[in-house]
């Protein structure tokens, strides 16, 4: 019976003392429910099919969704990278930077840092800043760009293009063009016609 009272006299101790009169210290709760992400995915590797045939693959660290931000967007904040596959999964395309936002209701990506993209043809862009307009299917950048051709390497302030980066034009443009003096004839000759 000793036992049983001294557990009594434990336990009401115990209580005493956690309803002591002294207020907890709590920190500050979130009002604003838009700072927070609605999701948050790390470590995100994901097959993209068309016409049930494996298409795209996207990897990412970190996969942020603010649903309820003005404008609402994803976030990918510690960068991404996407591959275009052809039917035998070699890759035909790839687009990688160091932080990317996709704007889902104006379906607009902005890629920043050491933004890289390879096209169909296999050249190579090369820039710190770029949108992806899909509305409008249009790719442009108003900073500095470095584009590699198999034969030339351009580089111009500003540039706009289709989303396939096939049909493309530069704005203030500068670079290494290699020209073939053989195939270049003088302006100043003139051609004339002999009858006989």
């Amino acid at each position: 019976m000793s036992i049983t009272i001294a557990l009594r006299v434990m336990v009401m101790l115990l209580l005493f003392s956690s309803c002591s009169g002294r207020k907890k210290e709590m920190g500050a709760a979130i009002t604003e429910r838009d700072s927070l992400p609605v999701m948050d995915t790390k470590g995100v590797t994901t097959l993209i099919s068309d016409s049930g045939i494996t298409r795209y693959r996207v990897n990412t660290a970190e996969w942020l969704i603010y649903d309820r931000k003005k404008p609402p967007y994803w976030a990918f904040e510690k960068g991404i990278y996407l591959e275009k596959f052809d039917s035998l999964f070699h890759t035909e395309a790839s687009i990688k930077a160091d932080t990317a936002y996709y704007y889902n209701k104006k379906e607009l990506w902005k890629l920043i840092g050491n933004v890289h993209i390879q096209n169909l043809k296999g050249e190579k862009f090369d820039t710190e800043l770029l949108y992806w307009d899909q509305n409008k299917k249009r790719v442009y950048s108003d900073q500095r760009v470095r584009i590699e051709q198999p034969d030339q390497i351009i580089y111009a302030i500003g540039f706009e293009s289709n989303e396939q980066l096939t049909k493309y034009r530069f704005f203030k443009t500068e670079g290494i063009f290699y020209v073939d003096e053989d195939s270049v004839t003088p302006s100043d000759t003139l051609k004339t016609d002999s009858i006989k």
